[in-house]
């Protein structure tokens, strides 16, 4: 048995594919379903996208469900009811920056050099790991909590 991925549903693939680039995570594929009136796209870090025979490892599953006929289209609430996903990442510091400098709130700040939360446009709440651990150091070690992580 392996891993295969985390599926999470989202109203606007493009700012979500977006945010998990800022992650690091590639698209790998995309999938159009006409007649379900979906549309899948799996991402994947560089390492986890390396081909392992047959199998990739863990990838996130976007699924978009269209709009309905008459345009409306379906809500997500209470992403944090679902937990979170979380990477590892070689320096926590310059992943939060890159995440700011792009317009995204740091819900938890890697205050102590080791975890920070923040949220996809859809809320899910995503889990930012440093590989070890870093010196705290400011602005970081002073941020304070904004919103839910």
């Amino acid at each position: 048995m392996n891993y295969l991925h985390t599926m999470i549903r989202v109203s606007d693939p493009d700012a979500t594919v977006k945010f998990f680039e800022l992650l690091g995570l590639k698209e790998i594929r995309r999938f159009d379903n006409e007649k379900g009136r979906f549309t899948l796209i799996f991402l994947a870090t560089p390492d986890d996208n390396a081909e392992l025979g047959d199998k990739r490892r863990a990838e996130v599953e976007l699924t978009y469900n269209w709009p309905a006929e008459d345009g409306s289209a379906e809500t997500y609430t209470g992403g944090r009811n679902f937990g979170h996903l979380a990477y590892r990442v070689e320096n926590i510091y310059d992943t939060c920056q890159r995440l700011m400098d792009a317009g995204v709130t740091i819900n938890r700040p890697p205050r102590d050099g080791h975890m920070a939360f923040v949220r996809t446009p859809d809320n899910i709440s995503i889990e930012i790991l440093q590989d070890g651990v870093l010196e705290p150091a400011e602005p970081w070690a002073s941020m304070p909590n904004t919103g839910e992580w």
